[in-house]
């Protein structure tokens, strides 16, 4: 897409500059009371008209009660829930879980400090904003790919690097510094037992994915979506697969996450004190395709309240010594071949930073033309 339409006389790459440059983000435009979005907000009619078609036959994602399963030596009620967990990862990519250990006194403290953050005046909030994407630290922003998307989404981001170098916790907003360590935590507890059932429902020790470092690093985002006052023309976040491993999601009783399921978006209803888990392109491939990684979106908020997600992505800490990953040897036979090559760590960097959010998925470039 040109800088300039020469048609219009629209300069682009002006506004997008501008509108970094002022670091007020999506929040702050909300806040000022516009009544139309700026022009590079606008998405294209093939996107926008594919959003309008989202009605669904499902009511929701598969829900998974994980009560009992924590020190449990019911073995029985264990493998039930193994089963569940496996036949939702390999048939949605996506399921809630309930009753997980985390009190809900925590869930609301979280959702509630990082609210605050981003309810702070942007002049408050600038000192953290970063256009740079570094490996570590703490940054606020707006569309991580703000100059390499084609259209912006209506959403900004508190992002922290918790793992796999400890994070400084000075680094971290006074406001929600706090509420951001104590979540970590928990998240990952959940994503350990997460893990383990997928490693079992795979037929692997509870613990392979623990020992392969996939608890370790961890990147959570607390992302913002105000309203927005014209939500048919934008998105929240475009359709798009996550590149890791895991990522547990939490939400407010705001709605707006949808997820593909074969031809139809599904809406996520919130569901209290729930937390969604999606599985990775990274988890597709080392799974040999077991389990999916599956298209998901976020629609513009019409809600004149602000929906609130922070989400905990996880990922390969330590790479083997050759440097190359793909589908785990002890999946592979002669009835069941890869079915993904094996791939390097700067291939699987350089194609989630190299465009935007929608890039084509890592899984589509490596998979095997058998």
């Amino acid at each position: 897409m040109a800088a300039m339409d020469a048609t219009s006389g629209y300069d682009r790459m002006k506004e997008l500059k501008e509108f970094d440059e002022s670091k007020m983000g999506v929040k702050g435009l909300s806040d000022s009371g516009i009544t139309s979005i700026p022009r590079f907000f606008v998405h294209p009619p093939e996107t926008l008209s594919d959003f309008k078609n989202s009605s669904s036959t499902c009511t929701n994602i598969p829900i998974i009660d994980l009560s009992g399963i924590i020190n449990s030596k019911d073995n029985d009620h264990r493998l039930k829930i193994v089963e569940q967990v496996k036949e939702a990862a390999k048939t949605w990519g996506f399921f809630q879980v309930i009753n997980h250990g985390v009190p809900i006194s925590v869930i609301d403290e979280t959702i509630h400090a990082i609210k605050a953050f981003h309810d702070q005046p942007h002049e408050v909030k600038a000192k953290y904003y970063k256009r740079e994407n570094e490996l570590g630290g703490v940054m606020y922003t707006s569309n991580n790919d703000l100059y390499r998307a084609k259209s912006a989404a209506w959403h900004d981001s508190l992002q922290a690097w918790m793992g796999p170098e400890p994070l400084k916790v000075a680094d971290l907003p006074e406001i929600c510094r706090n509420e951001v360590v104590a979540w970590d935590k928990s998240a990952t507890e959940v994503a350990e037992t997460v893990m383990e059932l997928l490693c079992e429902g795979l037929g692997l020790e509870a613990g392979k994915f623990k020992e392969l470092t996939f608890l370790d690093a961890r990147v959570l985002v607390g992302h913002c979506y105000p309203y927005c006052p014209q939500p048919d023309l934008t998105v929240g976040i475009t359709s798009h697969t996550d590149p890791g491993v895991i990522t547990v999601l939490l939400q407010n009783h705001v709605p707006g996450l949808q997820v593909k399921h074969g031809d139809e978006w599904v809406n996520v209803k919130p569901v209290p004190g729930g937390l969604i888990i999606n599985a990775g392109d990274f988890l597709q491939i080392i799974s040999n395709g077991e389990y999916k990684s599956i298209q998901h979106r976020v629609l513009a908020n019409s809600s004149k309240e602000a929906r609130i997600s922070i989400v905990i992505f996880f990922n390969l800490a330590k790479w083997k010594g050759d440097g190359y990953h793909g589908p785990l040897p002890e999946l592979l036979s002669s009835e069941k071949p890869a079915i993904y090559r094996n791939f390097s760590r700067q291939e699987f960097v350089e194609n989630f930073y190299s465009k935007g959010i929608d890039t084509k998925s890592l899984i589509e470039k490596i998979k095997l033309q058998n």
